[in-house]
């Protein structure tokens, strides 16, 4: 994993506005889920691609 492995990085990733609030929640998984949890089906948004790219050309890991 790396350190940009989180729900809120993930494409699944899904908010809705509510009466109560913001509901934030997996729409692969249909589970409420919170920006920083982590499951092992994260597939990154195409910016996050980039940069773990990025960091990866640079030898950061």
């Amino acid at each position: 994993m790396t350190r940009f492995h989180a729900c809120a990085t993930c494409i699944h990733y899904g908010i809705q506005k509510t009466d109560k609030g913001l509901y934030t929640y997996c729409q692969r998984l249909g589970y409420k889920t919170k920006p920083y949890y982590q499951f092992r089906c994260w597939t990154p948004k195409p910016h996050v691609r980039v940069l773990m790219e990025k960091e990866k050309e640079k030898g950061r890991f």
